[in-house]
């Protein structure tokens, strides 16, 4: 059952990758890993909570971040924390993280792990240290949270098993297996484990959450081969104010470095509004078509979730 089931799932992946899309996807993946793999054990060297200096004036900000800054200073200021996957480092958010720079948002800070030393939970209640560590030198009561691939579900754990929605005002998730992923079958590794369909992660997760506050946005693509079926790295869940963003031609170790995403997380972290229907000055609506965002009825609608569906691309 489990081997028709990746079978159906590859066979969808590879009439994805036969489209023109498809292939420029697949050349930018390629390419993208190959610049990653060089910048790599940059990513090793460990960073400080504070990179930057705080900044107290708009001397030399380019017109976007002033923008930013002059129409909301607490989402400008709200402290961003970045959780790389399972056998990456930080390094893979070096586009995202000057993307987000150059859109005014100022505090951005990175949790490294290794998966050989570490799993989920342990990783979560270190994202809780950090956090907490941010919240008492920063000043802010809540941050924002972005993980790619298994960063994802560390930063989901944090939110909805350890209370961490006290704190995650938005959680967004690139290319994570909330509800696991069929490859991780093939590694015979604990924190593979985790990510299987069904495990004890994927359960817990599952559970009910009716007084979480935080708001889901959980990115996730046609070319993401790690993620199968693909429709897994949705959010599925009653209790939860998520939405789920496909975009088309998007690999998984392309979606942290992709335009379109970095448009995405950036517009949905300058609504600080619960339900992002507040815009902050010099930002797009999620669901304006100038936007690039929209409703796409071709993208399954599962019955159990009161999330929103839009695609890009």
């Amino acid at each position: 059952m489990r081997v028709a089931r990746t079978r159906r799932s590859l066979r969808r992946g590879a009439r994805s990758v036969l489209t023109p899309r498809g292939v420029r996807g697949v050349a930018t993946e390629v390419a993208w890993l190959s610049t990653h793999i060089a910048m790599y054990p940059l990513g090793l060297v460990e960073e400080k909570a504070r990179e930057e200096a705080e900044r107290h004036n708009l001397d030399g900000l380019p017109p976007v971040q002033r923008g930013l800054l002059m129409g909301d200073v607490e989402a400008a200021g709200t402290p961003i924390i970045l959780i790389h996957g399972v056998v990456d480092n930080r390094s893979v958010f070096t586009l995202l993280r000057r993307g987000l720079r150059k859109r005014g948002f100022g505090r951005i800070v990175s949790l490294n792990y290794s998966m050989f030393t570490e799993d989920i939970r342990h990783v979560a209640g270190r994202l809780s240290e950090l956090i907490e560590s941010v919240v008492r030198e920063t000043g802010y009561e809540r941050v924002h949270v972005i993980g790619h691939s298994m960063g994802g579900l560390i930063g989901r754990y944090y939110t909805q098993v350890l209370n961490g929605d006290r704190r995650v005002h938005t959680l967004v998730t690139l290319g994570t297996p909330h509800s696991g992923t069929l490859p991780a079958w093939l590694v015979p590794h604990p924190i593979s484990r985790q990510m299987r369909p069904r495990s004890e992660i994927v359960e817990e997760l599952d559970r009910p959450a009716p007084s979480c506050r935080t708001r889901f946005v959980a990115m996730w693509s046609d070319l993401d081969v790690m993620i199968m079926p693909k429709r897994n790295a949705r959010i599925i869940h009653p209790d939860l104010n998520a939405r789920n963003v496909f975009f088309r031609g998007v690999g998984h170790m392309s979606l942290p470095v992709d335009g379109r995403v970095v448009h995405e997380i950036s517009t949905t972290l300058a609504h600080l509004d619960h339900d992002g229907t507040i815009l902050a000055a010099g930002t797009t609506s999620i669901n304006s078509s100038a936007g690039r965002p929209r409703t796409d009825a071709s993208v399954p609608q599962p019955r159990r979730s009161s999330g929103r569906y839009t695609t890009v691309g």
